[in-house]
């Protein structure tokens, strides 16, 4: 009874220590509050707790007591539907929304870190029952993995970007020679010639350019941007409202910005490491049809 008293622990010590890591504070993700960490963390104590408990389950045998894995995937699935339902509410606050696509990310993001966390406390758990100490460094592997599992595509990797230049033909709002937007005002069109900022985004692919085409993944992009450098939107004004259009004879794409901290490589960064959304992301070069029209 000692010896399985110490592998649970074993193993719930791991997958708490992975769930605590996986835990992000920014921009991107919520929670970025006190009491969002500690219902996080709570959650991630639990599906620790039912990793680490399968082992000793299935070693006693005991293949009943297994079966609560079964209730535990339920239980995550509805936090899944917490996380959705809080950030939609939220969502009807902001100026510049996160859109719908980014929210259910999010949100599958934190039910499959807690599956990660029962994975990471299963074979640590495993390991000590079957190895003792020489344990250790498989659940180190397996927290490594576990936040490796958690890295996705960010739209660098699919994206070339070029600062791009603003001008104005008429009162229509140019970024190189894509339209943004028309301009009525002059007071306005001066200061978007002061203090506006403009990329290029290059789609590197045909897969990167349908991940473009999706209005999440867009919304994603000027959400992220604007929750790190700021906007000058206000309330019911839409004249200096970011945005992101799209050249369509040759498919690249233009974004718009005035904000509060006007700093164009740090813009660039920041739509570099914009996650690539999983409903957006393109695989029409994966598809029979898809790599013929590419040949």
């Amino acid at each position: 009874m000692q010896e399985y008293g110490i592998t649970i622990l074993f193993g719930l010590v791991a997958g708490f220590v992975a769930r605590w890591l996986m835990l992000r504070n920014d921009y991107r993700h919520y929670p970025t509050y006190p009491h969002g960490h500690v219902t996080h963390l709570a959650l991630g104590f639990i599906a620790a707790a039912l990793g680490a408990v399968a082992v000793p389950a299935i070693a006693k045998p005991d293949y009943v007591a297994v079966t609560f894995l079964t209730l535990a995937a339920q239980q995550f699935r509805d936090v899944r539907n917490i996380e959705r339902e809080t950030l939609n509410k939220l969502e009807e606050t902001k100026l510049i929304p996160r859109g719908t696509d980014y929210i259910e990310g999010i949100a599958r993001v934190f039910e499959a870190r807690n599956y990660l966390c029962i994975f990471t406390a299963l074979l640590s758990s495993g390991a000590y029952h079957l190895i003792k100490f020489w344990a250790i460094p498989v659940a180190f592997m397996a927290i490594f993995a576990s936040m490796t599992l958690m890295r996705g595509m960010v739209l660098g990797d699919v994206v070339d970007i070029e600062e791009g230049h603003i001008h104005f033909q008429k009162s229509l709002l140019m970024v190189d020679d894509v339209v943004i937007m028309n301009v009525g005002l002059e007071s306005t069109r001066e200061k978007i010639m002061a203090e506006g900022m403009g990329l290029i985004l290059h789609p590197k692919d045909d897969n990167a350019r349908l991940t473009l085409h999706a209005p999440g993944q867009r919304m994603a992009i000027l959400h992220d941007v604007v929750s790190i450098l700021g906007t000058k939107v206000d309330i019911a004004e839409t004249e200096l409202m970011p945005m992101i259009r799209k050249q369509v004879d040759k498919g690249y794409y233009a974004l718009f910005i005035v904000a509060n901290e006007p700093d164009i490589q740090y813009l660039r960064q920041i739509v570099e490491k914009v996650p690539v959304l999983e409903s957006a992301q393109g695989s029409t070069l994966s598809s029979y049809l898809g790599r013929k029209a590419a040949d």
